[in-house]
C-alpha cells in the first residue's frame, strides 16, 4: 500500500460507513471516534469495543484492501500523526452559523475542500486511470453521464476533451443518453458521474453502453454503489460536507480533479495533437480578447 493510500483511510471509512454491514460499520465508528487510539489498540480490544469478533475485525481489514490487522494499525498511526490532518479534522467539524463571519466560513470551506481534494487523491485508482486515457486518446466517441452538480462537471469534462480533439459528447437529457449509449460499441468509451452511485438514469446509461461492448467508467464516491458495480473502471472521490453544502454538491470539486486527472493524462497521450489544437483555437479566440496597453498593463474598458 502507497504512502497517499494510507493518508486516505479515515476519509474513506467516513464516507463508505453508511453503506457497511452493521457489524463492520460498529467497527468503523470506533476507529473514527479516535484514530489515533485505534492504532494503538490490539484487535481483541477493538473487536470488543465493537461488540464483535476478531474474524469479523479481520474481514473489516480485507474489505479495506489490508492483509490484516497489523497493516491497519500502521495506516491509521502514519495518518494520526498528521498534525496538518488534525487542524483539517477540526475544522471540518465546525459549524457554520448565520452570524459567523466571512474569514471563519471560508476556512471552513477550504479546509473541508483541502482534504476532500488529498483524499480523492489517495483513493484514485491510477492503473484504472491509465486505462482509461489510452482508450479515450484512441476512442470512437466518449460520451459522459450526469445529473445535476454531477452534470456539472460531465459538461467541463466534454469541453476540456472536445478542446483537444477528442469526439466527445455530454448528454442533459436522460432519454437522449440512453439511446446515445445504446449506439456504442467495442472502442468507444462511456463515463458516468454520480456522488451517490444511486442515480438510476446514470445507472441505466452506463449498463446500456456496457452491453453494447464500450469501456465504462464510474465516478462515484461509494465504492460499492450500483454505479460502481456497473462498470468496468471505478474511480472513487472524496467529500466533506459543511453547513448549507450537503454532500452532493460538496463532491464537485473532488470530481474535477479526478476528470482533470484523465484529461491531462490523455493530453500526456495525444501531445502533438494536443499542442496543435491548444495553438489553433488560441488563434480563433484571440481577437476578442482586450489587446494589452504598452508596459503590460490591460487597457481599462471605458463607460458607456
Amino acid at each position: 500500500m502507497t504512502a497517499v493510500q494510507i493518508q486516505g483511510i479515515v476519509g474513506r471509512l467516513r464516507t463508505e460507513l453508511p453503506g457497511l454491514p452493521d457489524a463492520l460499520a460498529r467497527i468503523a465508528e470506533q476507529i473514527l471516534e479516535d484514530p489515533a487510539e485505534a492504532a494503538q489498540a490490539s484487535i481483541v480490544d477493538l473487536a470488543e469495543r465493537a461488540g464483535t469478533s476478531t474474524a469479523t475485525v479481520t474481514r473489516f481489514c480485507r474489505v479495506l484492501g489490508f492483509k490484516g490487522y497489523a497493516a491497519l494499525r500502521v495506516a491509521l498511526a502514519a495518518e494520526s500523526g498528521r498534525q496538518e490532518q488534525a487542524r483539517w479534522e477540526t475544522d471540518i467539524g465546525q459549524e457554520i452559523g448565520p452570524g459567523d463571519p466571512l474569514d471563519r466560513v471560508l476556512g471552513i470551506i477550504a479546509g473541508a475542500d483541502s482534504r476532500a481534494i488529498q483524499e480523492t487523491a489517495a483513493r484514485l485508482d491510477l492503473d484504472g486511470v491509465a486505462r482509461l486515457a489510452d482508450a479515450i486518446a484512441v476512442a470512437g466517441r466518449v460520451e459522459l453521464f450526469g445529473l445535476g452538480s454531477s452534470g456539472a462537471a460531465a459538461r467541463e469534462m466534454a469541453f476540456r476533451l472536445e478542446r483537444i480533439r477528442i469526439p466527445v459528447w455530454y448528454r442533459e437529457d436522460a432519454h437522449k443518453a440512453l439511446t446515445n449509449a445504446a449506439l456504442l460499441g467495442p472502442g468507444d468509451v462511456a463515463i458516468g458521474l454520480s456522488h451517490s452511485g444511486r442515480t438510476r438514469e446514470v445507472i441505466e446509461t452506463l449498463a446500456e453502453a456496457g452491453s453494447q461492448g464500450a469501456l465504462t467508467v464510474a465516478v462515484t464516491s461509494y465504492e460499492r454503489s450500483p454505479l460502481a458495480e456497473t462498470a468496468e473502471i471505478s474511480l472513487i472521490t472524496a467529500v466533506h460536507e459543511t453547513t448549507f453544502r450537503l454532500a452532493a454538491l460538496a463532491a464537485l470539486h473532488s470530481q474535477l480533479v479526478a476528470l482533470d486527472l484523465i484529461y491531462v493524462a490523455v493530453a500526456q497521450r495525444t501531445y502533438q495533437r494536443t499542442t496543435e489544437a491548444f495553438e489553433v483555437t488560441a488563434r480563433a479566440v484571440d481577437a476578442h480578447r482586450v489587446p494589452d496597453e504598452p508596459g503590460g498593463r490591460r487597457r481599462k474598458p471605458r463607460r458607456a
